[in-house]
């Protein structure tokens, strides 16, 4: 692997795909990332551009209509980019033989578990969000059938738009939340997902779905008081429960990743409280 694509480099797992792979042990190693603004992956001719440039060994996509709430509304723009975009890229990245490493969602899931949820498990889109994320995993793999798709959960980094960082906002504003306590899952830090990405793609692993989180487990009310505890944060917390902060998309009630899989490839995932320490330590420093 000396030259890779990214694509969705603006966002925050894109960010941290590039941290990871300049850390990646290979002094040879160009990277080509590209933004929003850069690359638009509904876009063929963009596409064919970037490919021409980057003439990548892997490509990563992390590009992705990611709005749960607002794609309700805009089922076709959510569309565009989850499933056609996702399937147009890929299908280019197969008939120039780039490997494609593609993220996915624990949205995907059928929400009729209570044990950790495994790749081969039910899957069920139950907003439009989630519908269009399998639809474009099934489009993913018709187009490239050697790609690796990274199913993942609650995914957070310093930067952009996470739960993570509006407790923080929210908690310097106000002095207290409700926060949803009968959801839950697996927290999971961007850098951490990133380096599990880099690793699967260099591995030459069976192709297919593969599950990433950090271990352990927690409701978003079990994450919030997290992040003020460890930042210091005052602000009083209240456990709601889900019909009392309703949505316009339903969200998972039990989604836990098993990780079995992709551990046995890239090393097991360290637990998500060390991981969100990590996080807020640099984020004081930005």
């Amino acid at each position: 692997m000396k030259r890779i694509m990214i694509c969705g480099g603006g966002g925050q797992l894109g960010q941290k795909l590039i941290g990871a792979a300049r850390a990646f042990p290979d002094d040879d190693l160009r990277i080509f990332s590209y933004n929003r603004s850069t690359l638009d992956i509904t876009k063929p001719a963009d596409l064919r551009a970037a490919l021409d440039e980057a003439k990548p060994d892997v490509c990563f996509n992390a590009a992705a209509y990611t709005a749960v709430d607002r794609a309700e509304a805009e089922a076709a723009k959510c569309r565009a980019v989850n499933v056609d975009g996702a399937a147009r890229l890929a299908s280019a990245c197969y008939g120039r033989n780039i490997g494609f490493v593609h993220f996915s969602t624990d949205y995907v899931y059928d929400d009729g578990y209570n044990r950790p949820l495994r790749e081969g498990d039910r899957t069920l889109g139950t907003s439009v969000y989630a519908r269009t994320k399998l639809e474009g995993e099934n489009a993913v793999m018709k187009e490239h059938p050697d790609a690796y798709i990274i199913r993942t959960s609650w995914v957070y980094a310093e930067y952009g738009h996470n739960f993570v960082r509006t407790m923080l906002r929210l908690g310097k504003e106000r002095e207290s939340l409700g926060i949803v306590s009968d959801q839950i899952g697996s927290p999971t830090y961007a850098a951490d997902l990133a380096a599990a990405a880099i690793k699967l793609a260099e591995s030459k692993a069976e192709p297919g779905v593969y599950n990433f989180s950090n271990s352990g487990v927690a409701s978003w009310y079990d994450l919030a008081h997290a992040v003020f505890e460890i930042s210091g944060t005052d602000c009083h917390l209240n456990p709601i429960r889900t019909e009392q902060y309703p949505t316009p998309a339903k969200r998972p009630s039990y989604s836990v990743l098993d990780t079995t899989k992709i551990a046995e490839i890239t090393g097991p995932p360290r637990n998500w409280r060390e991981a969100l320490k990590e996080c807020l330590v640099k984020l004081e420093t930005l």
